[in-house]
This record gives structure tokens, C-alpha cells and sequence, in this order.
């Protein structure tokens, strides 16, 4: 069964068969080898989407859709200019702390890209940034929406690997502003040995003011996520409020969506969800099918032989998922790979939660690595330029979130201080 249906995964990712479908078809394949009843597939299929968590996913698909429409990403971009962009490089620094706090409320890297983007990468090229610097900029700033939470692939982990949510986000606060601070430091050394972004304080408004504007917009991640680690509601429930808010204010307050525009927004957060969902059913398939022939078992054997270590097994871990990351969506490498490696993780005596943060910054990489980067591909459309033309400009984003996942993999306490304080562990 495992050899069909790996084969039939590789030879579809060699047709460019898209991954969902890929993953199926291989489920399929396996099903029929060993002659399993199909009417399995459709029950594994339904178990795997009839999990409550993964109600947050659609909501918070579509209140970064309702942001983005609604002023609350252009408003929130003022409001980080004006704290950071007065300094040369302040409007890529500004790119990055734009995208940390909509990531505090989206949960989702492609919705920051296209709703930042939209309004940065035009601002960074007027202000003679090249564009394949910009679409580069955005792609690896918008990875922070999965890794600072609340967080899609957080989710997917925590119900794959069946660990709490909610430790989860609290755990993430460290890596992401760990991450964050690191892109800022970075882009304001970088312009400055470029020599780019000495007019970059044009136009900025005063904090005051521009904190009056984004004032709704920022009370947004205050009542999402003060909501959940107040016990007033769960990460789940979070995401309907989130809907609620945005809607709220885009309608109510700032007056920006206009009921004509409902139709537009629903449609497009459907077609998202409906992927993610899509992935996450045949993922669930594949995962019991590989988990009925006892491979991750035999795998789990294999890292305990040949990675004696906690620190070689994290050592291959990451080598490892930094390569799936570039080929594998994030959210099917989770479903698959979590219920594989966290228990072989927790053997190693690493805390599960930790685990899932290394796992979740390692594949949010393949986000921002070709082929296959989401990221990439979504600023890229919003730059309007191929995408050969950036690789040369991501490749020290790239390297600063690798150095950064280092240092996250190897201290642990960058993770769990947080967790361990709220939770009382």
C-alpha cells in the first residue's frame, strides 16, 4: 500500500497534478492495491473536516477579506508608518509591522499578502524601491500571519497532533515577535548599505493622529485575542467574532463596504475555505491509510535509531521540512506529518507545543521558497512581475527567518516562557 500510493503522489507532482488531488489520488491508489472498501474513504474523508476547530478556519478566511475591503489593512498601515517609517528603510520596516498586527487577526499568510500588499508594494516602488525587492519584502513579512497567532496551521496542528489550541497561540507570540524584529532590524541595515528609503518619512502622519484612525482597527486583535486567553471564548468562537467586527466596522463605522460588496467577499472567502478544507479531507484519508500500514511507527523507529539526540532528531526535522515545505502546501504537510513526528518528538522529551511551533516556522518557509510558495506567488501578483525575477531578492529573507528558526528550534524558552506563565506549567 505505501509504495502505490507514494509512487502515485511522486508521479502527480511530476505531472504538476495540484497537491489536494494529489494526495487523494495516491489514497485511491493505496485503497485499491489492498482492495480496502471505498465506502472507507468517505467516512475517514467526513471525520477528518468533523472537528469544531477547524470552524475558525472559513471565519478567519473571511474576516481578512472583510479587512482588507473594509480601510482596516490601509488604516493599520498608517498607523505602523508612523511609528517607524520616519527613519531610512522605514517604509519596508513599516511592511513588517503591518503585517504582524493583521497577522493577529487573519490568521492566514496569502490574506496579509493581498491585503498589505495592495497598498505597500505600490508605495514601496514609488518611493523607488525596486519591485522585486517589494514583492520579496511582502511575501516574507506575510509569513508572520501563520506563525503569530491566531493561526490557521496552528489550528491544523493542534487538532492533528491533538494539543491545545490555545497553548499553542499563547506559544507563538515569542517566535513571531522574535521573526518580526528580526525583518525589521534587517531591512533598516540593508537599505542603508543601499542606500535606499532616505525619503521614506514622506507623507507620514503624526502618531496621534494616525492612531486615532486605526483606532478600531487595532482594538480588533485586542478583543480577539484578549477574548480567548480571558476564557470569554475559544480560539474557534474567536474567529466568528472576528467576522462580526470587521463587519462592524467596515459597514457601520468606517462605511467602506457596501452591501454590493458582500457577494464579492463571501464568494472569495468561500473558494479559499473550500480549498483548505479540500486538502484537509484528502489529507485525513491518506494519513489513516498510511497510519493503517504502520508507517509511522516504522518511521518513528527509524528517527529514534538514527537520530540518537533531541538535538539531531531537530537537526533532521528541520532539514527535512524545509524541503516538504518547498514542494507541500503547509496545511496538507501538517495534517500528514503532525500525528507522525509529535509523538516521536514527545519520546525525545520535547514539548509537544514547542514542536509544533518549530514544525509550523519551518513549513510557513515554504511559503516564501520556490516552486511552490504561496507567498510568492500571491505578491507576485500584486507586484505584476514572474516570478524569477525576485528569487535573487528573497534569498536573504530567506536566510534571516532560517537563522531565526535556529535559534527557535534550539530555545525552547522563546516558546514555552509565555505558555508556561498563562497556563501555570
Amino acid at each position: 500500500m505505501s509504495v502505490a500510493m507514494i509512487g502515485t503522489m511522486v508521479l502527480c507532482f511530476v505531472l504538476s497534478v495540484s497537491v489536494a488531488v494529489a494526495i487523494g489520488l495516491s489514497a485511491v491508489a493505496g485503497m485499491t492495491v489492498t482492495k480496502v472498501n471505498m465506502l472507507i474513504s468517505v467516512k475517514e474523508m467526513f471525520s477528518s473536516l468533523n472537528k469544531f476547530p477547524l470552524a475558525a478556519i472559513p471565519f478567519f478566511i473571511l474576516a481578512g477579506n472583510l479587512m482588507e475591503t473594509g480601510g482596516i489593512s490601509r488604516r493599520l498601515v498608517e498607523f505602523a508608518k508612523s511609528l517607524v517609517g520616519g527613519v531610512q528603510g522605514g517604509l519596508p520596516m513599516t511592511c513588517v509591522l503591518t503585517c504582524m498586527i493583521f497577522a493577529a487577526v487573519s490568521g492566514s499568510s496569502v490574506a496579509t499578502t493581498f491585503a498589505i500588499g495592495a497598498i505597500l508594494i505600490p508605495a514601496l516602488i514609488k518611493h523607488g524601491y525596486p519591485t522585486p525587492y517589494a514583492a520579496a519584502l511582502q511575501a516574507s513579512s506575510a509569513e508572520l500571519g501563520v506563525i503569530i497567532p491566531p493561526s490557521i496551521p496552528m489550528i491544523l496542528y493542534g487538532v492533528s497532533a491533538e494539543v491545545s489550541v490555545g497553548e499553542l497561540f499563547i506559544a507563538g507570540f515569542g517566535p513571531g515577535l522574535f521573526i518580526g524584529g528580526s525583518l525589521m532590524l534587517f531591512c533598516y541595515l540593508y537599505c542603508r548599505y543601499k542606500g535606499w528609503g532616505k525619503n521614506d518619512g514622506d507623507g507620514r502622519l503624526p502618531v496621534r493622529r494616525a492612531t486615532a484612525q486605526a483606532g478600531w482597527a487595532l482594538l480588533m486583535p485586542v478583543i480577539i485575542l484578549g477574548g480567548i486567553y480571558g476564557g470569554i471564548f475559544t480560539p474557534t468562537e474567536a474567529s466568528a467574532v472576528a467576522v462580526f467586527y470587521a463587519l462592524l466596522v467596515g459597514m457601520v463605522i468606517h462605511r467602506e463596504i457596501k452591501v454590493s460588496d458582500l457577494a464579492r467577499i463571501l464568494q472569495k472567502s468561500v473558494i479559499s475555505s473550500a480549498v483548505i478544507m479540500f486538502i484537509i479531507a484528502n489529507a485525513g484519508l491518506f494519513a489513516f491509510l498510511i497510519t493503517r500500514a504502520g508507517v509511522p511507527e516504522a518511521i518513528g523507529h527509524w528517527l529514534q535509531e538514527v537520530l540518537k539526540t533531541p538535538v539531531l532528531f531537530l537537526l533532521g526535522i528541520n532539514a527535512a521540512l524545509f524541503v516538504i515545505g518547498m514542494f507541500i502546501e503547509t496545511s496538507a504537510s501538517i495534517i500528514v506529518l503532525a500525528p507522525i513526528l509529535a509523538p516521536v518528538a514527545v519520546h525525545f522529551g520535547i514539548d509537544p507545543v514547542h514542536f509544533g511551533l518549530v514544525m509550523v516556522v519551518n513549513l510557513a518557509l515554504g511559503m516564501i521558497t520556490p516552486p511552490f510558495g504561496v507567498n510568492l506567488f500571491a505578491a507576485c501578483t500584486v507586484a505584476r512581475i514572474s516570478l524569477d525575477r525576485i528569487v535573487t531578492q528573497l534569498i536573504p529573507f530567506v536566510l534571516v527567518v532560517l537563522a531565526c528558526l535556529i535559534v527557535i528550534t534550539y530555545v525552547p524558552a522563546l516558546s514555552l516562557t509565555l505558555r508556561d506563565l498563562v497556563y501555570a506549567k
